[in-house]
């Protein structure tokens, strides 16, 4: 027997070995079938990155065997989720179900950038449509020595502010 061989003969055997043991399979290959459909849809509450069909954790080999015993006394499958997020909330579940918390959940950073967006919107208006001075504010800019129409100082005090000297 060559190397190859007897290194792929071992793969098997491993494959085997850590396979479900055939006495918890259900009988029934429809349920059993549809026990894998859930399997997949469950998350493994140790690893949390892996469904409860892909982890080796002693949770998700529990959480398979409620859900094959559920499922052989005659539950639904969405009796069978409804007892996983009752006793583990919806977190279990790889797709959350839609609810007003996970609605609220979802769409709360959306909500805060458009009220963020509306915000600068209205500040942005609220600099554009400035109102226009009266005869007597602009009499008095000119007589502080402020150009009105551009916000700068009078050419004539423009020599004393760089110098460094202010108007009292």
């Amino acid at each position: 027997m060559t190397l190859a061989r007897a290194a792929a003969l071992l793969g098997a055997v491993f494959c085997l070995a850590a396979s479900a043991d055939p006495a918890d399979r259900l009988a029934d290959p429809v349920r059993e079938a549809r026990a894998r459909s859930l399997f997949r849809e469950t998350r493994c509450l140790v690893c949390q990155g892996q469904s409860i069909d892909d982890s080796d954790a002693d949770l998700a080999a529990d959480l398979r065997r409620a859900i094959r015993g559920r499922l052989a006394v005659g539950a639904t499958d969405a009796q069978v989720r409804d007892f996983l997020v009752a006793r583990y909330g919806e977190f279990v579940l790889f797709r959350p179900r839609l609810s007003v918390v996970n609605t609220l959940l979802w769409g709360s950073p959306f909500a805060v950038a458009a009220f963020g967006v509306g915000l600068l919107i209205r500040r942005g208006r609220g600099v554009a449509a400035s109102p226009a001075l009266s005869s007597a504010d602009e009499a008095r800019l000119i007589a502080l020595g402020v150009s009105p129409a551009c916000d700068t100082f009078a050419p004539e005090l423009r020599s004393k502010n760089d110098a460094g000297l202010t108007e009292t």
